[in-house]
């Protein structure tokens, strides 16, 4: 570290890594200098003058936003002259800006609007008409009013540094400039909405929340994004039991503000109109709403008459569900059922990574690795679709650090852009043979961190470890999942023949495909998953109770449905694809349903089991903490957001790992399984449902991607098609897009919309 300079802030002395700016000095010492267009990890504007500083020896105020500290400085952040130019700057600001704050979704939140009562005078000597232009809606997710706009370029940073997609730019010279789509009127884009939580003033406001409430109405709940794996925190926003809106702007979480567009928009599905809210049963035929009480009786005599006969089950878990759910379900099956059949969607080879982790080829890599390692390497992924934030975090430390990128996968990526070396292989085709083509380049590399998905498993993931071994270079790894839990889901026992830990199991267990294709199964008992979507059951007799929230495919095959509560809406953790553990916080409450794990606790009460343990998700997670090796993560560390790292590496793990039931449902952006089927604003954006590698949908024989219709019987069992276990994008080709504008996202066309100047 090169020695450090002293200078002094106000008064106060201190000391700094040279080429630090003095805007981050002082805000690390407590003092405020206010800015506009500055935004931390963006490139250097200058353009708002709000940030003006007083050096001794200068003979101009200087912006604090670019000036870099030097031995010696003298800096005063507050002075009548600083006072003075930053009135000054606000009249400009504030010449053609409309005053509507009582009507502006930014009100109580305006950094302008703060600015304007701390230094703002309390006239204008500007009587000229102010100019007005309609508002414009680009998506149905974000509008913009043009005169509202300070031109921060915060959006145009965002969108181009951030993330990488270049969808907004700026038109015109001088005081007639401003932000403009790249497509003249509307944005094709990730639709992600940082541009719009990146705004300090009401520019560019989102379609969901708009005329929704005022912030100081809304309760705030911390809590983890319910879609992907990468465990974005997000605040949720709620208002009578609803969930609003979401955001993270207190930067509380692994993704600091970042979130995609599923974890800012996408839970509508919450108060989607096709909500289960009632037990229901199969009565002559037919589903219908039953009480709770009758619902529980009728699965737990069911169940112990199973039981006492010796009959099959078969139990299929979720990965949005969380660990202590999880950890209970096979909990409750080994030892309340007397059944071994436990699975679940595996969209990633787990089991086999922590034997290789055990082989001591390197260590999982965390979300703050991805910001400082010095190279990656990323295989048969498209991150910046699956895995937004760990894109961002890669594309971060390429534009910070300049890491060194490569990328080996079937199709182009935007991580071509940045990358140094790009390599395509078939699809299913040979990804060794791909790998040996940068051996020399990756051994150079001072260490790497390694990103693979799905088509990195069993075998070939073993082939990958002996590869990345023979480097010679420090390794760290993630293997890639899909959805919320999936790497929890697995850690924590639902899996056949492993339990909790990865512990060896004894006795045989059939795998979901075998459990959905037997002919003979007696009960199938499915908590939070959709097995049936491209699927038929096997067994035509089988007793089939579903735990879910929506009446999906394997709902309707169902004899009992019972109405689960969503993560938004219950405690527990979660542990994301880099097996860090993160706590989920209840938000909001759908009334006449129940969380899976109060479910659970209900029918072993009725059955009158006796588990060892409370369906209580702190005492299970003590529990977890005790007897899972690796998940003795501090717990005010959890308790308090933070997201320690759990490393469930119990020595080799032994495992028969059949390579056709690991496979990635192929989401994008925009789609997200069940949950993203009842997204209403997932589904109303011009880019729904997007597309991850086009080759994925027009070749079925590529052995990747979701292949609908296929069914299977006792002489062919789903392991020969794989992908038929959860929900996935629909077939490339299909017509989704609109043209704009747009409704706005959960508004029917026949009620009344608002105004589309934004203004009543």
């Amino acid at each position: 570290m090169p020695d450090l300079v002293t200078l002094t802030i106000d008064g106060r002395q201190v000391q700094a890594v040279p080429g630090t700016l003095v805007i981050d000095v002082a805000k690390r010492m407590g003092i405020e200098v206010p800015a506009f267009c500055y935004y931390e990890g963006l490139s250097l504007q200058a353009a708002c003058r709000m940030c003006l500083v007083e050096v001794e020896k200068m003979p101009k105020l200087q912006t604090a936003c670019t000036l870099t500290v030097a031995e010696g400085m003298l800096v005063r952040t507050d002075t009548d002259v600083i006072r003075k130019a930053r009135r000054s700057t606000l009249e400009f600001l504030l010449a053609n800006h409309p005053l509507d704050c009582p009507v502006c979704d930014q009100g109580g939140e305006c950094e302008l609007q703060d600015m304007a009562f701390r230094y703002g005078a309390g006239e204008s000597r500007f009587s000229e008409n102010k100019l007005h232009v309609d508002e414009q809606q680009w998506s149905p997710i974000v509008y913009f009013d043009r005169p509202r706009c300070i031109l921060c370029y915060r959006c145009v940073r965002i969108c181009n540094e951030g993330m990488g997609v270049g969808a907004l730019g700026i038109t015109n010279r001088g005081v007639i400039s401003e932000i403009t789509p790249s497509h003249g009127d509307h944005l094709e884009c990730d639709e992600c909405g940082n541009c719009v939580d990146i705004c300090p003033v009401g520019a560019l406001t989102e379609g969901p929340w708009r005329y929704k409430a005022r912030p100081w109405e809304l309760n705030h709940v911390g809590t983890i994004c319910t879609h992907c794996s990468n465990g974005c925190r997000t605040t949720l926003g709620v208002r009578n039991g609803r969930i609003l809106r979401c955001n993270n702007r207190d930067r509380s979480g692994i993704n600091n503000d970042f979130l995609c567009i599923k974890g800012r928009y996408a839970h509508d599905f919450t108060d989607h109109k096709e909500r289960l809210t009632a037990p229901l049963m199969r009565v002559d035929g037919q589903l219908q709403p039953v009480s709770w009480s009758r619902a529980l009786i009728i699965v737990a005599q069911k169940f112990s008459e199973v039981k006492q006969r010796g009959g099959i089950f078969g139990v299929i878990g979720s990965n949005r569900t969380t660990n202590e759910e999880n950890y209970y379900l096979q909990r409750f099956a080994r030892a309340g059922l007397d059944t071994e059949n436990v699975d679940h969607h595996r969209t990633g080879d787990l089991a086999t990574f922590m034997d290789v982790m055990s082989a001591g080829r390197g260590r999982l890599a965390t979300l703050e690795d991805l910001y400082t390692t010095k190279a990656a390497l990323v295989i048969a992924s498209d991150l910046a679709q699956q895995h937004p934030l760990l894109h961002f975090k890669l594309r971060e430390n390429w534009r910070h650090h300049g890491m060194h990128m490569y990328v080996v996968t079937p199709g182009p990526v935007r991580e071509d852009k940045y990358a140094v070396r790009s390599v395509r292989y078939e699809p299913g085709g040979d990804v060794e043979k791909a790998l040996e083509s940068i051996r020399d380049q990756l051994s150079k590399e001072p260490e790497l961190t390694i990103l693979f998905g799905d088509a990195v498993k069993a075998g070939k993931l073993v082939h990958l470890a002996q590869f990345a071994g023979g480097l010679g270079i420090p390794l760290k790894w993630v293997c890639l999942v899909d959805y919320a839990n999936s790497r929890g889901a697995a850690d924590m026992g639902l899996l056949p023949g492993l339990g909790p830990g990865y512990q060896a199991r004894e006795g045989n267990a059939l795998s979901l495909a075998r459990m959905v294709a037997r002919n003979d199964l007696d009960v199938l008992w499915v908590v939070g998953a959709n097995p049936l979507r491209y699927g038929k059951l096997g067994s035509e007799n089988a007793f089939v109770v579903v735990q879910d929230m929506f009446l999906t495919e394997t709902a309707m095959r169902a004899d009992v449905i019972f109405p689960a509560a969503s993560a938004y809406e219950k405690e527990g953790t979660f542990t994301n694809v880099c097996g860090q553990v993160q706590m989920l916080r209840r938000g909001n409450k759908v009334m006449g349903t129940k969380a899976d794990l109060e479910i659970m606790g209900l029918l072993a009460k009725e059955m009158k089991l006796d588990l060892g343990i409370a369906p209580e998700w702190k005492a299970i997670f003590n529990e977890i903490r005790r007897t899972v090796k690796g998940y003795d993560v501090p717990l005010p560390t959890v308790m308090t957001g933070g997201a320690p790292q759990a490393g469930p590496v119990n020595g080799r793990v032994t495992f028969d790992s059949i390579p056709e039931l690991v496979s990635s449902a192929a989401d994008t952006l925009f789609t997200s399984g069940t949950l993203g089927r009842y997204s209403r604003v997932l589904r109303s954006v011009l880019e729904y449902p997007g597309e991850l590698y086009s080759i994925r949908y027009s070749d079925p024989a590529s052995g990747v991607g979701p292949r609908p219709h296929v069914q299977a019987s006792a002489d062919r069992p789903l392991e020969a098609e794989p992908h038929l276990f959860e929900t996935g994008p629909r077939p490339h080709g299909a017509d989704t897009r609109g043209v704009p504008p747009y409704p706005a996202p959960g508004v029917s066309e026949t009620e009344p919309q608002p105004s589309r100047s934004g203004r009543q």
